[in-house]
């Protein structure tokens, strides 16, 4: 189909399929497939020089697409409460450090209490050992009202930090704790939570009203996931283990995109079954075209080596059981057999046939056999 696009385009432009011809001579390996200037541009062949270079060897092995292990929260709760506020819904994105719900409790009533009542304690047991020692340092006080004052300074300044740890493991934070003071009484039941990570809602565990938290109920209200890195789970051949190295680059294939990719973490163990080893790629994914589940192909760079000649996979057709490129002839193209050696992720290695500077067609080189089996077939 995409053949016959292209050749319908060489018309539009002035030249007509009749004016393919294909040259039977003796010296040829097949026949030349002729074509004018404006055909082959329009063709879109990209003629190409043949040069030498380096050639990427590769590994391709299968895989799936999982969520970052770095990069899942949950927001949980660690006691006993009631559901007053959900902000977020399935889907949402949330920023680190944002309110995304608020539960009420009188467990985390009781504990703000406790420590608004140290923290007086505490301020007034302050003050009355700064004068005291203020007084014994000028011999006004005696030694045993001093250490008396002190010893009760000590013991308000324990008091208030065990208050202070107990909010600490009620998941408030550190300016929330310095706030209360500022708090009216009817709002101490309430406790935000706030989103560990950026991200998006992946899951949405509780409803409003419900009760969460010990006795075996629901603790988790929210799942987030930021999916800006994904992994790719890969399963790497035993044979192929020793080419593979953590810190090397991989490019992920999911259907016609590819992604850059770089191994973090290659498994000491192998599966029994397959006897592959699991290998775990951390995939840039800022483009969101990546889904935790979708199965994707890994290629897995093993070696640079330096090649002669290199020509594109993209050139190469079979023709009769032998691997052929397009040369550029002064009235078309030619069909010449080549010999191919080591194969690259993206090119080949010729051994025989073509030699650097010849140039050839890179692209669209299933439109030249196309053309080329018309020809053999009208002669028939």
């Amino acid at each position: 189909m995409r053949a016959t696009i292209l050749l319908a385009a060489a018309l539009l432009l002035g030249s007509s399929i009749s004016g393919i011809a294909h040259d039977e001579t003796p010296d040829a390996d097949r026949e030349t497939i002729k074509l004018s200037d404006t055909q082959v541009e329009a063709g879109h062949f990209a003629v190409t020089d043949a040069k030498g270079g380096v050639l990427e060897q590769h590994i391709s092995v299968p895989g799936s697409i999982i969520p970052n292990g770095d990069r899942i929260a949950r927001v949980a709760v660690r006691l006993l409460g009631t559901v007053s506020e959900l902000r977020k819904q399935l889907g949402d994105h949330v920023d680190a450090g944002e309110v995304v719900a608020v539960i009420e409790s009188r467990e985390v009533a009781e504990a703000k209490s406790e420590y608004l009542a140290a923290r007086l304690v505490f301020d007034l047991q302050q003050t009355l050992f700064d004068r005291a020692k203020n007084l014994f340092d000028r011999n006004v006080l005696s030694e045993n009202d001093y250490l008396r004052a002190r010893t009760t300074y000590q013991d308000a300044r324990v008091k208030i930090e065990t208050a202070r740890q107990k909010l600490f493991a009620l998941s408030l934070t550190a300016e929330q704790i310095e706030a209360l003071p500022n708090q009216t009484p009817e709002t101490l039941r309430q406790q935000e939570l706030r989103a560990p990570i950026s991200g998006r809602i992946a899951e949405r565990r509780t409803e409003l009203g419900a009760l969460v938290g010990r006795e075996g109920l629901e603790s988790e209200l929210y799942v987030i996931v930021d999916t800006r890195i994904l992994w790719a789970d890969l399963a790497v051949p035993l044979s192929d283990l020793p080419s593979v190295r953590e810190g090397g680059d991989v490019r992920i294939v999911q259907g016609q995109e590819a992604f850059s990719a770089t191994i973090r973490f290659i498994s000491p163990l192998i599966d029994s079954t397959t006897r592959a080893a699991r290998v775990v790629a951390s995939v840039d994914n800022t483009s969101g075209a990546l889904r935790p589940g979708m199965f994707v192909t890994a290629d897995i760079p093993t070696a640079r080596v330096a090649a002669r000649v290199l020509v594109p996979k993209t050139a190469l057709q079979t023709l009769n059981g032998s691997q052929t490129v397009f040369v550029r002839t002064p009235n078309g193209f030619s069909p010449r057999t080549v010999t191919i050696g080591r194969v690259g992720a993206r090119d080949a290695e010729v051994l025989s046939g073509l030699d650097a500077g010849e140039r050839f067609a890179s692209t669209n080189t299933f439109v030249l056999k196309a053309e080329l089996g018309k020809g053999e077939a009208d002669h028939h």
